[in-house]
């Protein structure tokens, strides 16, 4: 530890506090008089109108997700959201900002959905005179202030790459050319649903050589999910790499599926063509504004998002010569490679400002800021 810095155990650093009413989250309204923090992520997490349940913070204090180990330096007044609310009212000789930076040090265990304050109580805090705290704290809110405006930046322009990229790939359909004709998503091609299979009889390993993949929504969505393997259910429910697959329902309905090999389950369908049409041009079609917008038009708000066969039959499907389709589907690819170069090259640069965030900390509270 640096000279002149002292150091004191967790709850010798705190006071304690009086809580107020903690709002269930269920009765959070949109507005109101009063912001409630909760251990959410966000940091206004919904609003109440009874001043009698407020927290007055006469003096900053730490907020702390007791579950979800979330901190939140709060200098005003606010209600309190049930449950897992931790408050940190840190005592005089500790400036509440330092202390604040000093708890995003802690490199607390992952218990789940368990309490995490047992593991505060095991830190200590250490701390130099206010004077220096208050230069620290002055050094980092400028450095986070830059940082933040940084992420802000490569946030949008994230945003942009993916906004350029959804824009052109809807002129692509609406932009047609001459020999574009215009037909039915239904008439050029025919609808095939996947088989339900019991989990008792999907395995984790393949047993034999006739048996296939089984391929879940989660295979597409995630694809970290290891393999499983069912007795081969015959062609119907086969489908190829290049084939294209629509998610029926649920949270990821509509989501276009390609690029794996075996039996899918039957929250899925297979998009067949059944005219000259590549499969390449097909999966563009379905994963556009233009396919995109109008199932969510046509479910409505559903309670329960669900595409059916017939939601889909009529919308119009722009088709030109298999030659224009190749020339568009080249387009395209070399588009979407160019969008997530961008996008990797963003993605590295927020990577980077969170590491130097914690660099920053790291010097901070080993006393060579």
């Amino acid at each position: 530890m640096k000279a002149g810095w002292q150091s004191k155990i967790f709850e010798d650093c705190i006071e304690k506090v009086t809580y107020t009413t903690k709002i269930q989250r269920k009765d959070f309204l949109d507005t109101g008089a009063f912001p409630i923090v909760s251990q959410e992520e966000s940091f206004i997490n919904g609003y109440w109108d009874g001043a009698e349940d407020v927290f007055r913070a006469e003096r900053p204090l730490v907020v702390f997700g007791d579950h979800t180990k979330v901190l939140k330096y709060i200098d005003f007044d606010f209600v309190l959201g049930a449950d897992g609310v931790k408050l940190l009212l840190p005592k005089d000789f500790l400036v509440p900002k330092f202390f604040y930076y000093q708890l995003q040090t802690a490199q607390l265990d992952s218990l789940g959905y368990a309490r995490h304050y047992k593991l505060l109580k095991e830190l200590k805090i250490k701390y130099p005179n206010q004077a220096e705290q208050h230069r620290i704290v002055a050094i980092l809110d400028e450095a986070f202030a830059g940082i933040a405006t940084a992420k802000a930046n490569a946030e949008k322009n994230l945003q942009n790459a993916r906004a350029l990229f959804e824009s052109h790939l809807q002129s692509v359909f609406t932009e047609r050319g001459e020999g574009c004709e215009i037909t039915k998503l239904g008439e050029s091609c025919v609808f095939s649903q996947g088989i339900q299979i019991d989990v008792k009889l999907q395995s984790e390993s393949k047993l034999n050589d006739t048996q296939v993949r089984f391929l879940r929504i989660v295979d597409f969505t995630q694809g970290n999910e290891p393999p499983r393997y069912i007795d081969n259910p015959g062609a119907k429910f086969i489908v190829s790499a290049s084939d294209v697959s629509l998610v029926r329902y649920g949270a990821s309905t509509g989501f276009v599926c390609s690029g794996l090999e075996g039996a899918i389950a039957n929250n899925l369908f297979r998009v067949i063509p059944n005219i000259p049409l590549t499969a390449a041009y097909l999966l563009w079609f379905l994963r556009s504004p233009i396919f995109q917008d109008e199932i969510k038009r046509r479910m409505n708000g559903a309670a329960m998002p669900a595409i059916s066969f017939g939601m889909i039959n009529d919308i119009e499907f722009p088709l030109p010569t298999l030659t224009e389709q190749a020339e568009l589907v080249g387009v395209l690819n070399k588009l979407a490679l160019q969008i997530q170069h961008l996008k990797s090259l963003y993605q590295q640069r927020l990577t980077a400002l969170d590491d130097l965030k914690k660099s920053l900390l790291y010097r901070a509270f080993s006393g060579s800021l």
